[in-house]
């Protein structure tokens, strides 16, 4: 079993504090949900895990088996088995999906252990057939000229193929329909298991509907404010949030700026 754990970190963004004590420890084996009003500070704890460098962490820590992620440059996170799966990935001209996923997957390898073009090909085609998803996308721009829905699913195409211990998703929901959302989810369930952790950032309990996370988070100020099982995404989708503001005494929920 692999741990990343986050301690009362603390982050800013332009000297404006957005994170203001994050506490959160996930498992392999376990699939977490953030949830929360906009301008909460999820998306900016997704950046800070990765590194992002527009954010600054100025206290706290993030440990991945007790290795200091926070010391570690954005190739070396991936390296040691983290990945974020963005809301708004960059389109890249001139890289094909299937090189990116290739060369991705081999900068995890020791030298002379690098994937077999054959292995690949066949993993590759494997998940793509998953997703649903049209052979000619491989032989595609990397993101060029995707529509929303193709990007989220290219993005857990990357999931698949680079299997890490934890993956942060932020938003992977955002735009699409029931009928992609349903593929999107049925990828990541696919990954669920003993060796993955997961950490999905979501405003709404329709993705839950698909994907049933072991621990739901409320994050509100820039932190975390309370925890439950799968029941507590139900709770808030039928009841809101003002009943957890009524419960801790907050009034503005935000932190006022968030990317």
């Amino acid at each position: 079993m692999a741990t990343l754990e986050i301690k009362d970190l603390h982050v800013e963004i332009e000297g404006k504090e957005i994170l203001k004590g994050v506490n959160l420890t996930i498992n392999t084996g376990e699939i977490h949900a953030i949830m929360g009003p906009n301008g909460t500070g999820k998306s900016t704890l997704a950046s800070a895990i990765m590194g992002h460098p527009k954010y600054e962490v100025t206290s706290g820590t993030v440990t991945l088996d007790g290795e200091d992620v926070l010391e570690m440059e954005v190739d070396e996170r991936a390296q040691a088995g983290l990945f974020l799966a963005m809301q708004y990935p960059s389109e890249i001209t001139g890289v094909t999906n299937a090189d990116f996923m290739r060369s991705a997957i081999n900068a995890r390898r020791e030298e002379g252990d690098e994937i077999s073009l054959m292995k690949f090909i066949r993993e590759l085609d494997s998940k793509m057939e998953v997703l649903e998803m049209d052979q000619d996308m491989a032989t595609r721009y990397l993101n060029e000229g995707f529509s929303g829905g193709e990007k989220k699913r290219n993005e857990i195409l990357q999931l698949m193929m680079l299997k890490p211990k934890f993956a942060v998703l932020d938003e992977i929901d955002s735009g699409l329909d029931i009928d992609a959302l349903k593929v999107v989810s049925k990828g990541i369930n696919e990954m669920r298991g003993e060796g993955f952790g997961c950490l999905i950032i979501t405003h709404y309990q329709r993705l839950l509907n698909y994907i049933t996370p072991d621990f739901v988070h409320v994050m509100m100020q820039g932190r975390v404010v309370k925890s439950g099982g799968a029941e507590l995404a139900k709770q808030l989708e039928e009841s809101g949030y003002d009943w957890i503001k009524e419960e801790l005494g907050i009034e503005d929920e935000t932190v006022g700026q968030e990317a």
